[in-house]
């Protein structure tokens, strides 16, 4: 399409000019759209009401809603993840390292801007700000698709921080934002390989998966959510229940949230009605296999494809096992390898857990809420990556980042 095309002919431009920009260069502008969206919270505000107004007639479900409102702490929050970035070492001319060689040749490795950033993300408009943030920190231009449901959301945020680079007198083309939501044209996007260094998704499933399907462009994976918590015979229960609750109610919608609940059952009986009663107290539906329908009355019987899911909902898969091996095993099974938490005393279990789950983030004794980017001290995070190749976990500015070799010689040839 025409419209696309334009706009990686405008990107590269802006890659090229953003490339150079020098760090405070870079601090000022980000300060700036930081405050910026402090003053402009109520006109943001206001947009971001037409899109939940919209959503919740079209009967979208709550966690999509809580992950589309908009309130002053939420922008508060999303300004102090632009403030977090300024602080931030940039790690753009970072030099990994010099080696001499034998043939007098020094060889190095420094990092560099990825040059241009696809991201086709869902109902959530604190991505726009996040992702405009962390590639310019990291010296990329970025091109935005995000979803109908946060349309008038996302431009209120784009006209801001393209305000704050025309008056600094910047390319307002280092971020760029696709107004058209038809399925054609996300798909058109992804072919834009021409133009665009990599694409990365940030949604659901379906959404992922079309991207992964059907891009031209390398794809950086953020995966789905489906977490577990391993409540082990030696834990501490009361730590257990907060963790869980924390875990499972704090926030429903997003991908760390825990979907699955596996307890030991040395501690199944003890346990389980205290913390079910606790879930059930905030409207948890809870599914639990024959074990847990043994002890605790009134609930219902998990199936097969309940461990596989990732509700975003009010609904938790409960399981008891026999032991940590089992734990383990239920995890590499159902999991989607994004965060795991074993709640224990043990330092061998702990250990144990630490080394055979196979997911981007692993926790002893914490909740899964903590895979984040802003908790992990990233300032912001464009996704949550669940690949092995080239980033895992929260996405930082390194991730956005690549690497070139420099060479100094006097004159070698190879022979």
């Amino acid at each position: 399409m025409e419209l696309l095309n334009e706009m990686g002919k405008k990107a590269k431009v802006a890659a090229s000019q953003l490339a150079k920009l020098k760090t405070d260069e870079k601090n000022r502008v980000l300060a700036r759209c930081a405050d910026a969206l402090r003053d402009h919270a109520d006109t943001i505000i206001a947009a971001n009401e037409k899109d939940v107004e919209a959503a919740l007639q079209a009967g979208i479900k709550e966690a999509l809603i809580d992950r589309l409102t908009l309130n002053q702490k939420r922008i508060e929050g999303i300004a102090e993840g632009l403030d977090q970035l300024v602080r931030l070492d940039d790690p753009i001319g970072e030099v990994l390292y010099m080696k001499k060689l034998p043939n007098g040749l020094t060889v190095g490795q420094k990092r560099v801007a990825m040059g241009v950033i696809g991201i086709i993300y869902e109902a959530r408009p604190n991505v726009t700000a996040d992702a405009f943030g962390l590639c310019f920190k990291a010296s990329s231009a970025v091109i935005l698709r995000g979803g109908k449901e946060a349309l008038h959301s996302n431009l209120a945020m784009i006209r801001v921080f393209q305000d704050v680079l025309k008056e600094e007198q910047y390319n307002t083309d280092f971020v760029q934002y696709i107004e058209d939501t038809s399925r054609d044209v996300a798909t058109a996007f992804m072919k834009l390989n021409q133009y665009v260094d990599v694409l990365i998704p940030r949604g659901g499933a379906g959404l992922i998966q079309s991207v992964v399907n059907n891009s031209t462009i390398p794809v950086i994976e953020t995966g789905t959510g489906n977490c577990h918590i391993f409540v082990d015979e030696s834990g501490n229960l009361q730590h257990a229940v907060d963790i869980v609750i924390n875990a499972k109610t704090q926030r429903i919608g997003v991908c760390n949230a825990m979907e699955t609940l596996l307890v030991h059952e040395k501690i199944a009986t003890t346990f389980l009605p205290t913390v079910c009663a606790a879930l059930q107290a905030h409207k948890v539906e809870i599914r639990g296999d024959e074990r847990t329908n043994e002890i605790v009355a009134g609930i219902k019987q998990a199936t097969e494809e309940d461990y596989y899911t990732e509700f975003l909902d009010y609904i938790l898969a409960v399981k008891v096992v026999a032991s940590v091996d089992e734990a383990i095993q239920h995890i590499q099974q159902y999991s989607t390898h994004h965060s795991e938490a074993i709640i224990t005393e043990n330092y061998s279990n702990a250990q144990q857990f630490l080394e055979e789950v196979d997911s981007a983030a692993v926790y002893v004794n914490a909740s899964t809420r903590f895979t984040d980017g802003f908790e992990f001290g990233f300032g912001a995070e464009i996704g949550i990556s669940t690949q092995k190749l080239h980033a895992r976990g929260p996405m930082g500015l390194k991730e956005l980042t690549t690497t070139k070799y420099i060479v100094y010689g006097n004159g070698q040839v190879r022979v």
